[in-house]
């Protein structure tokens, strides 16, 4: 099976909102907007491979050889709840995207990933998905959405988007599902004792929907 590749998108652009992402200081109103701005870049990048095809349009003025999205149609599928933060922005470059949810939680005794909520597409599995979530910490929850994907849904073509990841993180979805591709605006230095990425930005859902 190929290793799945980690893309660390570096553009000005992404850099600049990230620094402002970063900041303690930014506010809810301007943090939300600009996960969802950061997100719409990252996304123009991440499908920057799909496959294309050859059509041809009558213009105004004569016919043209056009090229347009060909293959398989694509899904968007959150991470509750701060993964929320990220769809509408793709959704706006995507407007054919179909939209899953997966909601999951960890037993605080087993440790093991239970399913709160998840909702996906009827034909989910013959969609290339993108997974979102905001921060990739330790990877627990996203690879648990991939694996509930996979092995519940029969998803074969899945791309998973964050900000910002840790190292940790990283490790942990090449080591379980090393088909993925992994896109992020950086790679931070380390998880601290608290699973929380350094320096990252803080809690990602609570600065998005102001609940702390």
């Amino acid at each position: 099976m190929t290793m799945g590749s980690v893309h660390v998108l570096d553009h000005p652009l992404l850099q600049h909102k990230l620094a402002i992402l970063r900041d303690e200081k930014t506010g809810v109103k301007e943090f939300r907007e600009i996960v969802g701005e950061v997100a719409g870049l990252m996304c123009y990048e991440a499908t920057r491979n799909l496959p294309m095809e050859e059509v041809q349009v009558k213009t105004p003025i004569a016919m043209a050889t056009c090229r347009m999205l060909a293959g398989k149609k694509l899904a968007i599928v959150p991470i509750l709840r701060a993964g929320l933060g990220m769809v509408d922005a793709m959704i706006d470059l995507v407007p054919s995207a179909k939209v899953g949810h997966i909601g999951l939680y960890r037993d605080p005794e087993t440790h093991l990933p239970i399913k709160y909520y998840c909702k996906m597409p009827p034909d989910i599995s013959e969609r290339s998905v993108f997974v979102v979530d905001p921060m990739l910490a330790t990877g627990g929850s996203a690879s648990d959405a991939i694996t509930i994907l996979k092995n519940e849904y029969g998803c074969k073509s899945i791309t998973l988007m964050n900000i910002l990841a840790a190292p940790e993180g990283v490790a942990k979805i090449q080591a379980d599902h090393p088909d993925v591709d992994i896109f992020v605006a950086s790679v931070d230095e380390k998880l601290n004792d608290h699973a929380y990425i350094v320096p990252g930005l803080g809690d990602a859902g609570d600065r998005i929907f102001g609940t702390k």
